[in-house]
């Protein structure tokens, strides 16, 4: 998976591929908006909108101009109601404002790009992990052959979770994929996975990775 971080900001930009690179992407950096517009492709586009050559909402015209289907996050201090608006209608996917969580950022990446992927192809209607069988279309749940009702948000969770069976999802990203924001707060995830666990009957399925997240059981 290759980004192109456009960031004239050095030390933001080294922190940023630090931890995009741990987290095994290729980055590209451009300080310039010209830089940024003569890159090589890329699958996604982290784009700050003040550069010192040139507008990124205009950059950002550009890309959606060439590419229809590229993912785009437009990372700024911009952070009025306006500026989102114009930046979102001229292409940007999403937005974050600085200052920002590196955890937030590559949670929000995480989600674009699996909204990306999926909009490429059918995802799966029906899931089975374990003693879980969750079928997404109809949006239900059993346990062991045992229908169990969940409200939105807790198959929501619980859906999140089992696209990843196994693999340890942070509490943003939950927040991100359930909520679309992670202003809810850890305490309302927490709620909402107590109550998962009780109706599921198997409190091990939904197992806390303490100070990490939320991972479902194979077992």
């Amino acid at each position: 998976m290759r980004i192109l971080m456009v960031e004239d900001d050095f030390r933001v930009a080294a922190a940023m591929m630090s931890m995009l690179q741990r987290s095994g992407y290729t980055v590209e950096h451009a300080a310039t908006a010209e830089a940024a517009l003569s890159a090589a492709p890329s699958d996604l586009v982290l784009l700050d909108l003040n550069l010192p050559d040139g507008d990124g909402v205009d950059v950002c015209r550009t890309f959606r101009a060439r590419d229809p289907d590229l993912a785009i996050i437009a990372v700024t201090a911009r952070g009025e109601e306006r500026d989102r608006v114009v930046g979102l209608r001229m292409g940007a996917d999403d937005y974050v404002v600085k200052p920002f969580s590196m955890a937030e950022l590559q949670a929000r990446i995480e989600a674009l790009l699996r909204r990306t992927a999926r909009s490429g192809r059918a995802a799966p209607e029906t899931v089975e992990v374990g003693p879980l069988r969750i079928d997404y279309a109809a949006r239900t749940v059993q346990v062991d052959g045992r229908p169990v009702s969940l409200t939105r948000k807790e198959f929501d969770i619980l859906g999140s979770l089992a696209r990843q069976p196994g693999v340890v999802l942070t509490g943003e990203r939950l927040l991100l994929d359930v909520w679309q924001t992670t202003w809810s707060g850890r305490h309302t995830l927490q709620v909402h996975v107590g109550s998962l666990r009780a109706k599921l009957g198997r409190p091990d399925l939904v197992q806390n990775v303490r100070g990490v997240g939320y991972r479902l059981s194979t077992d």
